[in-house]
């Protein structure tokens, strides 16, 4: 799809009955769902989680911020890309677009902020080589705010 053809990592997933709420629209929690879905996704191609989700490094969700931009309700299906905005030395900013394939639009943006973590000592620590170099590999060389010369 045209609206996510930027975007490395794209999952699908229908929209269901119980997803939307009194007004009759998929309730903003859903949303926040759909963002956690596609922010493992992402993180399991580059391995942000962690060796074997059992290690002492990992990352953690330190901020999220969502723009609804159209409603949602059922029957639909929603396709939601995702793609690194920008790279710190602890920090990813992981970018979402959810698109409606009903509506054949976006319904909304949000960024999820990422931080390396070591879990033993509870501090933030320095984003690996390794997972620098899967990034530039998943994103094919995209410019991106942080990554390059790494």
């Amino acid at each position: 799809m045209k609206l996510l053809q930027d975007y490395p990592v794209v999952i699908e997933l229908p929209v269901q009955w119980g997803d939307q709420d009194a007004l009759g629209h998929v309730n903003n929690v859903v949303f926040f769902r759909w963002w956690e879905s596609s922010r493992i996704a992402y993180a399991e191609r580059v391995d942000l989680l962690g060796e074997g989700r059992s290690g002492r490094f990992g990352t953690v969700l330190a901020s999220m911020t969502c723009d609804f931009r159209k409603q949602l309700a059922y029957p639909d299906t929603v396709l939601i890309g995702a793609r690194i905005g920008r790279v710190g030395n602890s920090s990813i900013h992981i970018e979402h677009r959810l698109v409606s394939r009903r509506q054949e639009a976006t319904a909304a943006d949000a960024v999820s902020v990422m931080v390396s973590f070591d879990f033993e000592n509870q501090t933030s620590c320095p984003i690996s080589s390794n997972v620098r170099a899967a990034i530039r590999s998943l994103e094919r060389d995209r410019p991106i705010e942080g990554l390059a010369g790494c």
